[in-house]
Protein backbone atom coordinates (compact mmCIF):
# COMPACT_ATOMS: atom_id res chain seq x y z
CA UNK A 1 0.00 0.00 0.00
CA UNK A 2 1.43 3.36 -1.08
CA UNK A 3 0.93 6.77 0.46
CA UNK A 4 -0.64 9.14 -2.07
CA UNK A 5 -1.51 12.81 -1.72
CA UNK A 6 -4.14 14.46 -3.93
CA UNK A 7 -3.81 18.24 -4.27
CA UNK A 8 -7.30 19.63 -4.86
CA UNK A 9 -10.60 18.25 -3.55
CA UNK A 10 -12.84 19.48 -6.35
CA UNK A 11 -15.14 17.31 -8.41
CA UNK A 12 -12.36 15.40 -10.18
CA UNK A 13 -9.87 15.49 -7.31
CA UNK A 14 -12.34 13.92 -4.90
CA UNK A 15 -13.34 11.21 -7.41
CA UNK A 16 -9.68 10.30 -7.90
CA UNK A 17 -9.02 10.20 -4.17
CA UNK A 18 -11.97 7.87 -3.54
CA UNK A 19 -10.87 5.58 -6.36
CA UNK A 20 -7.24 5.44 -5.20
CA UNK A 21 -8.29 4.75 -1.59
CA UNK A 22 -9.44 1.26 -2.66
CA UNK A 23 -5.79 0.15 -2.72
CA UNK A 24 -3.75 2.95 -1.18
CA UNK A 25 -3.50 5.28 1.80
CA UNK A 26 -4.80 8.62 0.49
CA UNK A 27 -4.65 12.16 1.85
CA UNK A 28 -6.58 14.95 0.10
CA UNK A 29 -5.73 18.62 0.48
CA UNK A 30 -7.57 21.78 -0.43
CA UNK A 31 -7.56 25.47 0.46
CA UNK A 32 -11.26 25.27 1.41
CA UNK A 33 -12.23 23.71 4.74
CA UNK A 34 -15.90 23.44 3.68
CA UNK A 35 -14.94 21.44 0.57
CA UNK A 36 -12.83 19.10 2.72
CA UNK A 37 -15.60 18.73 5.30
CA UNK A 38 -18.06 17.72 2.58
CA UNK A 39 -15.61 15.19 1.15
CA UNK A 40 -14.76 13.83 4.61
CA UNK A 41 -18.42 13.06 5.29
CA UNK A 42 -18.83 11.42 1.90
CA UNK A 43 -15.62 9.38 2.11
CA UNK A 44 -14.44 8.87 5.72
CA UNK A 45 -11.70 6.50 4.49
CA UNK A 46 -9.78 9.56 3.27
CA UNK A 47 -7.51 11.78 5.34
CA UNK A 48 -8.13 15.48 4.65
CA UNK A 49 -5.78 18.41 5.22
CA UNK A 50 -5.99 22.16 4.66
CA UNK A 51 -3.21 23.31 2.33
CA UNK A 52 -2.48 26.35 0.19
CA UNK A 53 -0.29 25.14 -2.70
CA UNK A 54 0.97 28.68 -3.34
CA UNK A 55 2.90 28.54 -0.04
CA UNK A 56 6.02 26.83 -1.30
CA UNK A 57 7.62 25.90 2.03
CA UNK A 58 4.40 24.46 3.50
CA UNK A 59 3.67 22.52 0.31
CA UNK A 60 7.13 20.97 0.11
CA UNK A 61 7.10 20.00 3.79
CA UNK A 62 3.71 18.32 3.32
CA UNK A 63 4.79 16.38 0.22
CA UNK A 64 7.84 14.86 1.92
CA UNK A 65 5.80 12.04 3.52
CA UNK A 66 4.23 10.71 0.30
CA UNK A 67 5.18 8.25 -2.45
CA UNK A 68 3.16 9.87 -5.24
CA UNK A 69 1.43 13.20 -5.84
CA UNK A 70 -1.78 13.68 -7.83
CA UNK A 71 -2.09 17.34 -8.85
CA UNK A 72 -5.69 18.49 -9.43
CA UNK A 73 -5.38 22.20 -8.71
CA UNK A 74 -6.98 24.89 -10.93
CA UNK A 75 -5.15 25.51 -14.19
CA UNK A 76 -3.80 28.94 -13.22
CA UNK A 77 -1.93 27.31 -10.31
CA UNK A 78 -0.86 24.19 -12.18
CA UNK A 79 2.55 25.00 -13.68
CA UNK A 80 4.03 26.54 -10.53
CA UNK A 81 2.64 23.72 -8.37
CA UNK A 82 4.10 21.09 -10.71
CA UNK A 83 7.48 22.82 -10.55
CA UNK A 84 7.40 22.77 -6.74
CA UNK A 85 6.48 19.07 -6.76
CA UNK A 86 9.36 18.21 -9.11
CA UNK A 87 11.81 20.28 -7.05
CA UNK A 88 10.82 18.09 -4.08
CA UNK A 89 11.85 15.02 -6.05
CA UNK A 90 8.32 13.63 -5.96
CA UNK A 91 6.73 11.62 -8.76
CA UNK A 92 3.47 13.14 -9.96
CA UNK A 93 0.40 12.61 -12.14
CA UNK A 94 -1.09 15.97 -13.14
CA UNK A 95 -4.55 16.95 -14.43
CA UNK A 96 -4.44 20.70 -13.82
CA UNK A 97 -4.35 21.36 -17.60
CA UNK A 98 -2.35 24.58 -17.21
CA UNK A 99 -1.77 26.76 -20.29
CA UNK A 100 2.05 26.73 -20.02
CA UNK A 101 4.24 24.15 -21.76
CA UNK A 102 4.90 21.31 -19.30
CA UNK A 103 7.83 20.04 -21.38
CA UNK A 104 9.89 23.05 -20.24
CA UNK A 105 10.16 21.20 -16.90
CA UNK A 106 11.50 18.02 -18.53
CA UNK A 107 15.17 18.75 -17.79
CA UNK A 108 14.40 19.58 -14.15
CA UNK A 109 12.42 16.35 -13.75
CA UNK A 110 15.28 14.28 -15.20
CA UNK A 111 17.77 16.05 -12.93
CA UNK A 112 15.60 15.28 -9.88
CA UNK A 113 14.95 11.68 -10.96
CA UNK A 114 11.22 12.36 -11.19
CA UNK A 115 8.50 10.91 -13.40
CA UNK A 116 5.85 13.57 -14.13
CA UNK A 117 2.92 12.49 -16.29
CA UNK A 118 0.76 15.46 -17.30
CA UNK A 119 -2.59 16.11 -19.03
CA UNK A 120 -3.97 12.79 -17.76
CA UNK A 121 -7.66 13.39 -18.40
CA UNK A 122 -10.12 12.45 -21.09
CA UNK A 123 -9.10 15.02 -23.73
CA UNK A 124 -6.31 15.83 -23.37
CA UNK A 125 -5.51 12.45 -21.88
CA UNK A 126 -7.09 9.29 -23.19
CA UNK A 127 -7.21 10.64 -26.73
CA UNK A 128 -3.45 11.20 -26.54
CA UNK A 129 -2.85 7.67 -25.21
CA UNK A 130 -4.78 6.19 -28.14
CA UNK A 131 -2.85 8.39 -30.60
CA UNK A 132 0.50 7.43 -29.05
CA UNK A 133 -0.34 3.74 -29.29
CA UNK A 134 -1.33 3.83 -32.97
CA UNK A 135 1.58 6.10 -33.86
CA UNK A 136 3.80 3.06 -33.20
CA UNK A 137 1.70 0.81 -35.44
CA UNK A 138 0.98 2.93 -38.51
CA UNK A 139 2.07 5.97 -40.45
CA UNK A 140 -0.62 8.43 -39.41
CA UNK A 141 -1.83 11.10 -41.82
CA UNK A 142 -4.93 12.36 -39.95
CA UNK A 143 -5.95 12.67 -36.30
CA UNK A 144 -9.24 14.14 -35.13
CA UNK A 145 -10.67 14.38 -31.62
CA UNK A 146 -14.30 15.42 -31.07
CA UNK A 147 -15.23 15.76 -27.38
CA UNK A 148 -17.78 17.36 -25.11
CA UNK A 149 -19.34 17.19 -21.67
CA UNK A 150 -23.08 17.95 -21.71
CA UNK A 151 -26.12 17.93 -19.40
CA UNK A 152 -28.70 15.24 -20.13
CA UNK A 153 -31.49 17.80 -19.76
CA UNK A 154 -31.36 20.66 -22.28
CA UNK A 155 -32.26 23.97 -20.61
CA UNK A 156 -32.83 26.95 -22.89
CA UNK A 157 -31.04 29.08 -24.01
CA UNK A 158 -27.56 27.56 -23.66
CA UNK A 159 -28.42 23.85 -23.24
CA UNK A 160 -25.17 23.57 -21.32
CA UNK A 161 -23.90 22.96 -17.80
CA UNK A 162 -20.27 23.02 -16.64
CA UNK A 163 -18.64 21.02 -13.84
CA UNK A 164 -16.17 23.90 -13.41
CA UNK A 165 -16.06 27.69 -13.38
CA UNK A 166 -17.70 29.59 -16.29
CA UNK A 167 -14.51 31.61 -16.78
CA UNK A 168 -12.68 28.36 -17.65
CA UNK A 169 -15.39 27.48 -20.18
CA UNK A 170 -15.26 30.97 -21.68
CA UNK A 171 -11.51 30.46 -22.15
CA UNK A 172 -12.39 27.68 -24.63
CA UNK A 173 -14.53 30.19 -26.53
CA UNK A 174 -11.94 32.98 -26.65
CA UNK A 175 -8.51 31.33 -26.92
CA UNK A 176 -7.40 31.05 -30.57
CA UNK A 177 -7.60 27.45 -31.80
CA UNK A 178 -4.53 25.78 -33.33
CA UNK A 179 -4.76 22.81 -35.65
CA UNK A 180 -2.47 21.23 -38.24
CA UNK A 181 -3.30 21.10 -41.94
CA UNK A 182 -0.84 19.88 -44.58
CA UNK A 183 2.00 20.04 -42.03
CA UNK A 184 1.25 23.69 -41.22
CA UNK A 185 -0.01 24.94 -37.86
CA UNK A 186 -3.13 26.99 -38.56
CA UNK A 187 -4.50 29.42 -35.97
CA UNK A 188 -8.15 30.39 -36.19
CA UNK A 189 -10.61 31.95 -33.75
CA UNK A 190 -12.40 29.53 -31.46
CA UNK A 191 -16.03 28.73 -32.38
CA UNK A 192 -15.15 28.56 -36.11
CA UNK A 193 -15.73 25.74 -38.63
CA UNK A 194 -19.00 24.66 -37.02
CA UNK A 195 -20.26 21.32 -38.28
CA UNK A 196 -23.11 19.01 -37.31
CA UNK A 197 -22.00 15.54 -36.23
CA UNK A 198 -24.20 12.52 -35.53
CA UNK A 199 -23.75 10.37 -32.43
CA UNK A 200 -25.80 7.25 -31.88
CA UNK A 201 -26.47 7.88 -28.17
CA UNK A 202 -27.23 11.62 -28.26
CA UNK A 203 -28.21 12.44 -31.84
CA UNK A 204 -26.96 15.58 -33.58
CA UNK A 205 -24.29 17.74 -31.93
CA UNK A 206 -22.36 20.70 -33.29
CA UNK A 207 -18.58 20.79 -33.29
CA UNK A 208 -16.31 23.83 -33.39
CA UNK A 209 -12.60 24.59 -33.33
CA UNK A 210 -10.98 24.73 -29.89
CA UNK A 211 -7.36 24.78 -28.76
CA UNK A 212 -7.08 21.23 -27.44
CA UNK A 213 -4.14 19.66 -29.27
CA UNK A 214 -1.67 20.98 -26.68
CA UNK A 215 1.49 18.82 -26.45
CA UNK A 216 0.87 16.79 -29.60
CA UNK A 217 1.63 19.88 -31.69
CA UNK A 218 5.25 19.19 -30.62
CA UNK A 219 5.40 15.47 -29.92
CA UNK A 220 3.46 14.42 -33.04
CA UNK A 221 4.67 17.14 -35.41
CA UNK A 222 5.23 14.52 -38.13
CA UNK A 223 1.47 13.99 -38.53
CA UNK A 224 0.32 16.28 -41.39
CA UNK A 225 -3.31 16.78 -40.28
CA UNK A 226 -4.50 17.08 -36.65
CA UNK A 227 -7.61 18.72 -35.24
CA UNK A 228 -9.50 18.90 -31.94
CA UNK A 229 -13.08 20.17 -31.78
CA UNK A 230 -15.48 20.72 -28.90
CA UNK A 231 -19.04 19.36 -28.97
CA UNK A 232 -22.21 21.13 -27.84
CA UNK A 233 -25.94 20.77 -28.47
CA UNK A 234 -27.05 22.55 -31.67
CA UNK A 235 -27.71 26.27 -31.18
CA UNK A 236 -25.25 26.78 -28.33
CA UNK A 237 -22.50 28.27 -30.47
CA UNK A 238 -24.76 30.98 -31.95
CA UNK A 239 -25.69 32.28 -28.47
CA UNK A 240 -22.01 32.31 -27.43
CA UNK A 241 -21.04 34.18 -30.61
CA UNK A 242 -23.67 36.84 -29.80
CA UNK A 243 -22.19 37.37 -26.31
CA UNK A 244 -18.65 37.39 -27.69
CA UNK A 245 -19.43 39.86 -30.48
CA UNK A 246 -21.30 42.15 -28.07
CA UNK A 247 -18.23 42.41 -25.81
CA UNK A 248 -19.39 40.32 -22.85
CA UNK A 249 -16.07 38.41 -22.75
CA UNK A 250 -13.81 41.49 -22.86
CA UNK A 251 -11.11 41.73 -20.18
CA UNK A 252 -10.51 45.47 -20.37
CA UNK A 253 -11.94 47.30 -17.36
CA UNK A 254 -14.88 49.66 -17.85
CA UNK A 255 -16.41 52.14 -15.40
CA UNK A 256 -20.10 51.79 -14.48
CA UNK A 257 -21.50 54.14 -11.82
CA UNK A 258 -17.98 54.85 -10.55
CA UNK A 259 -17.25 51.13 -10.26
CA UNK A 260 -14.50 49.47 -12.29
CA UNK A 261 -15.58 46.13 -13.73
CA UNK A 262 -14.39 43.73 -16.41
CA UNK A 263 -17.19 42.52 -18.70
CA UNK A 264 -15.73 38.99 -18.44
CA UNK A 265 -16.15 39.01 -14.63
CA UNK A 266 -19.73 40.27 -14.92
CA UNK A 267 -20.57 37.62 -17.54
CA UNK A 268 -19.01 34.83 -15.47
CA UNK A 269 -21.05 35.90 -12.45
CA UNK A 270 -24.29 35.92 -14.45
CA UNK A 271 -23.55 32.58 -16.08
CA UNK A 272 -22.44 30.84 -12.87
CA UNK A 273 -25.95 29.82 -11.84
CA UNK A 274 -27.08 29.30 -15.44
CA UNK A 275 -24.21 26.88 -16.14
CA UNK A 276 -23.64 25.38 -12.69
CA UNK A 277 -23.91 21.60 -12.73
CA UNK A 278 -25.77 20.28 -9.71
CA UNK A 279 -23.91 17.71 -7.57
CA UNK A 280 -26.26 14.89 -8.63
CA UNK A 281 -27.41 16.32 -11.96
CA UNK A 282 -27.31 13.77 -14.82
CA UNK A 283 -24.70 14.62 -17.45
CA UNK A 284 -22.71 12.82 -20.10
CA UNK A 285 -19.37 12.74 -21.85
CA UNK A 286 -19.10 11.94 -25.54
CA UNK A 287 -15.90 11.57 -27.57
CA UNK A 288 -14.85 10.24 -30.95
CA UNK A 289 -11.19 9.70 -31.88
CA UNK A 290 -10.46 9.16 -35.60
CA UNK A 291 -7.03 8.11 -36.87
CA UNK A 292 -6.19 7.57 -40.54
CA UNK A 293 -2.99 6.44 -42.22
CA UNK A 294 -1.15 3.45 -43.63
CA UNK A 295 -0.24 0.22 -41.87
CA UNK A 296 3.21 -1.38 -42.07
CA UNK A 297 2.29 -2.86 -45.47
CA UNK A 298 1.27 0.53 -46.87
CA UNK A 299 -2.43 -0.31 -46.79
CA UNK A 300 -4.90 2.47 -45.97
CA UNK A 301 -6.26 2.13 -42.45
CA UNK A 302 -8.78 4.02 -40.31
CA UNK A 303 -9.25 3.51 -36.58
CA UNK A 304 -12.17 5.03 -34.65
CA UNK A 305 -12.68 4.93 -30.88
CA UNK A 306 -15.93 6.17 -29.35
CA UNK A 307 -16.77 7.01 -25.75
CA UNK A 308 -20.21 7.56 -24.28
CA UNK A 309 -20.43 7.84 -20.51
CA UNK A 310 -23.05 9.08 -18.03
CA UNK A 311 -23.28 10.26 -14.43
CA UNK A 312 -23.12 7.29 -12.05
CA UNK A 313 -25.99 7.58 -9.54
CA UNK A 314 -24.70 4.70 -7.40
CA UNK A 315 -21.39 6.39 -6.54
CA UNK A 316 -22.79 9.89 -7.22
CA UNK A 317 -19.85 10.58 -9.52
CA UNK A 318 -20.19 12.79 -12.58
CA UNK A 319 -19.21 11.43 -15.97
CA UNK A 320 -16.62 14.17 -16.39
CA UNK A 321 -15.02 13.16 -13.08
CA UNK A 322 -15.12 9.47 -14.06
CA UNK A 323 -13.68 9.85 -17.54
CA UNK A 324 -11.08 12.43 -16.51
CA UNK A 325 -10.20 11.18 -13.04
CA UNK A 326 -10.07 7.45 -13.71
CA UNK A 327 -7.65 7.97 -16.59
CA UNK A 328 -5.34 9.69 -14.11
CA UNK A 329 -5.78 7.02 -11.41
CA UNK A 330 -5.11 4.31 -14.01
CA UNK A 331 -1.84 6.04 -14.87
CA UNK A 332 -1.02 6.47 -11.16
CA UNK A 333 -1.51 2.75 -10.56
CA UNK A 334 0.50 1.64 -13.58
CA UNK A 335 3.34 3.88 -12.41
CA UNK A 336 3.20 2.45 -8.88
CA UNK A 337 3.27 -1.07 -10.36
CA UNK A 338 6.49 -0.20 -12.19
CA UNK A 339 4.98 -0.51 -15.68
CA UNK A 340 6.31 2.94 -16.66
CA UNK A 341 9.50 4.19 -14.98
CA UNK A 342 11.17 6.66 -17.36
CA UNK A 343 12.29 9.96 -15.82
CA UNK A 344 11.18 13.36 -17.09
CA UNK A 345 7.92 15.07 -18.06
CA UNK A 346 5.61 12.98 -20.24
CA UNK A 347 2.31 13.94 -21.87
CA UNK A 348 0.03 10.90 -22.34
CA UNK A 349 0.94 10.19 -25.96
CA UNK A 350 4.52 9.43 -24.87
CA UNK A 351 3.39 6.74 -22.41
CA UNK A 352 0.55 5.40 -24.59
CA UNK A 353 3.06 4.21 -27.16
CA UNK A 354 3.92 1.34 -24.82
CA UNK A 355 1.68 -1.70 -25.42
CA UNK A 356 1.41 -2.60 -21.73
CA UNK A 357 0.48 0.96 -20.73
CA UNK A 358 -2.24 1.22 -23.40
CA UNK A 359 -3.96 -2.02 -22.40
CA UNK A 360 -3.57 -1.39 -18.66
CA UNK A 361 -5.38 1.95 -18.92
CA UNK A 362 -8.18 0.58 -21.13
CA UNK A 363 -8.72 -2.39 -18.78
CA UNK A 364 -8.65 -0.17 -15.70
CA UNK A 365 -11.33 2.08 -17.18
CA UNK A 366 -13.47 -0.88 -18.24
CA UNK A 367 -13.40 -2.17 -14.66
CA UNK A 368 -15.03 1.15 -13.74
CA UNK A 369 -17.57 0.92 -16.59
CA UNK A 370 -15.86 3.53 -18.77
CA UNK A 371 -15.73 1.98 -22.23
CA UNK A 372 -13.82 3.08 -25.35
CA UNK A 373 -15.41 1.15 -28.19
CA UNK A 374 -13.37 0.57 -31.32
CA UNK A 375 -15.27 0.76 -34.59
Amino acid sequence: MHKIIVLGAGMVGSAMAIDLAKDHQVTVTDVSSSVLDTLGKRAPQLTTQLLDVTKEKELKQTLSAFDLVICAVPGFLGYQTLQYIIECGKNVVDISFFPEDALTLHALAKEKGVTAIVDCGVAPGMGNIILGYYNEKMQITDFECLVGGLPKVKKWPFCYKAPFSPVDVIEEYTRPARYVENNQIITRPALTDCEYVEFEEVGTLESFNSDGLRSILQTMAHIPNMKEKTLRYPGHVEYIKVLKSAGFFEEETMIINDTAIRPLDFTSKILFNEWKLGPTEPELTVMRISIKGQDSMGKEQEVIYSLYDEYDPESQTSSMARTTGYTATAVANLFLKGIFTEKGVFPPELIGKHEEVFHFVLNYLEERNVFYNMA
